[in-house]
């Protein structure tokens, strides 16, 4: 999706839920944030840094600022879920394996998940919300000033949903995180977000506080808040 002359600002340490119909442009605002993507315009400024114009060299430490908790997880198939969690301390620190072992330890249980439970593991012996935790604990394990979340609640139950944005919440408070949010999940956005912005066909179509969600009468946001179908719409007629 083509991104046309969107602009919004993330205030620090604030949880900022950007939402909107499939192919709109959602992932693709992310991707742009970690410099996985450059505009062919306009200014991406994270902590200070114009991200448009890095370096390779002044990515990588933007990217060690901001972590990414993928819409499935991404954990490594082939790696327990020490291994998986220590990930990050193995590729950017020399820190001692007893060390790494106790923040590994210290992030999985900020999650919710037992260490000495999980950590022997691999992804497919785990539970959808657990894979999601996990992969959570390893985002968080380089303590990001960061995290940005793609569809964290995909695939889960509502219990296991109420739980990942709890915890969502709950980072943010305990670790002074700022976070983004790409949902199509209404209902846990509206338990999470300082901040909602909506993306219609590249655009922004609104950013506002979430009342704002709740007591429009815009017709597409409606209808998207709502969870209204075109044929709902027909049929009315």
């Amino acid at each position: 999706m083509v991104l046309k002359d969107i602009s919004f600002r993330v205030q620090e340490g604030k949880i900022c839920v950007v939402m909107g119909p499939s192919g709109t442009g959602k992932s693709t605002v992310i991707k742009h944030i970690v410099g996985l993507l450059r505009p062919t315009s306009g200014e991406i400024i994270v902590e200070g840094t114009h991200v448009e114009t890095a370096d390779e060299e002044r990515l990588l430490q933007i990217r060690k600022k901001v972590g990414f908790a993928f819409q499935f997880g991404a954990l490594f198939d082939s790696m327990t879920v020490y291994q998986n969690v220590a990930f990050p301390l193995h590729e950017h620190t020399d820190l001692p394996e007893e060390e790494v072992a106790q923040k590994v330890r210290e992030a999985l249980t900020m999650v919710g998940l037992k260490p000495e439970e999980v950590i022997s593991l691999y992804p497919d012996e785990l539970s959808g919300g657990m894979q999601k935790r996990a992969a959570i604990a390893r985002t968080i394990i380089l303590r990001p000033d960061i995290i940005l979340y793609d569809e964290p609640t995909s695939g889960l139950d509502p219990i296991a949903s109420d739980l990942i944005s709890r915890l969502i919440v709950k980072l943010q408070r305990d670790l002074g995180t700022t976070s983004i949010v790409i949902s199509h999940d209404i209902k846990e956005s509206f338990k999470i977000a300082d901040q909602m912005i909506m993306l219609y066909e590249g655009e922004v179509l609104a950013d506002a506080e979430p009342d704002f969600f709740k007591k429009t009468d815009n017709p597409l946001i409606r209808r998207f808040v709502d969870g209204i179908s075109e044929l709902a719409l027909e049929e009315e007629n």
